[in-house]
């Protein structure tokens, strides 16, 4: 190659690389989206959880919708009330009022009061259970025991009882969703607190059918209805329902005459049974089989 082609070569290059570089210069001029460089700030004051509780599908996502304003800070409930706090003054805005919300379970089958009919061996998975026969419990709609929910809940707010039965620690609990996806009989929901009166079954057996499985079974006696106030539960396929979108009619006297206790008041960290209960004294789990 002569030197003339050698620097017309090089000439064509150089030019090349002027013009790519003008037409990325001018791309990046007309497609640059500006971001508010308090996303970042906000972000650095928040958990870096990313566990959903407040609606987005992270903490950046929070973050952007924070700044926007289309949300409040109190929505994030891992965060403490003193961060939260700061980002709120950070931003200029209200607090929000944020009631907060735990998971709840709807069932008190635990080994001591619950039949399992047949017994599983497998993975000691509640998922992998399931797809056997049910998992073997004599209620089909029970909890199986196996612990899916406490293993996957990431904030230490779920452990399992001596009778092989979820406990949720409220103080714990930051609403995530993820006890709910992984329960293969869907008995995990997520209320407020101020949600105290709380049907602890999910069985859609008849009275006796379902008393037989398990001691402390809704049996669909109707007695919650009638002393409740009118339309705040119903019995719905033999099991009782609440009604929350009437939750400030609810109050204990709804709880006195149920006869197993499965319907309950949930409050300060306790759970209440009503008077006319049957008493639960035996502490040893049944015979399996």
């Amino acid at each position: 190659m002569t030197y003339v082609g050698i620097a017309s070569a090089a000439g064509f290059m150089l030019a090349l690389g002027v013009l790519l570089a003008a037409v990325l210069a001018f791309a990046s001029r007309k497609l640059y989206v500006y971001e508010d460089p308090r996303i970042d700030e906000v972000e650095d004051m928040l958990p870096h959880a990313n566990c959903g509780a407040c609606g987005k599908p992270g903490c950046r996502p929070f973050a952007e919708a924070l700044v926007k304003g289309d949300t409040d800070p109190g929505l994030c409930t891992p965060n403490s009330k003193e961060m939260t706090e700061v980002i709120a003054n950070f931003l200029g805005v209200e607090l929000g009022e944020q009631v907060k919300r735990v998971a709840r379970l709807a069932c008190a089958g635990g080994a001591h009061v619950a039949y399992f009919r047949a017994e599983y061996s497998g993975l000691k998975s509640c998922r992998a259970a399931a797809v056997v026969s049910g998992g073997g419990k004599g209620c089909t709609w029970g909890c199986l025991g196996l612990g899916d929910c406490a293993s996957v809940c990431e904030f230490d707010a779920i452990h399992m009882n001596k009778y092989g039965l979820p406990v949720v620690n409220e103080d714990n609990c930051v609403a995530c969703n993820d006890c709910v996806e992984v329960c293969p009989k869907d008995l995990f929901e997520i209320h407020p607190i101020t949600h105290k009166l709380w049907v602890a079954c999910k069985s859609l057996s008849e009275g006796d059918e379902a008393e037989h499985d398990c001691e402390v079974a809704c049996t669909a006696c109707g007695r919650c209805v009638v002393d409740a106030p009118e339309g705040l539960i119903e019995i719905q396929n033999n099991l009782a329902v609440v009604d929350y979108s009437k939750n400030e009619l609810a109050s204990k006297v709804a709880i006195e005459r149920c006869p197993t206790g499965s319907i309950v008041w949930m409050e300060d960290r306790k759970t209440l049974k009503g008077a006319g209960a049957k008493k639960i004294l035996r502490m040893e789990p049944l015979p399996r089989g």
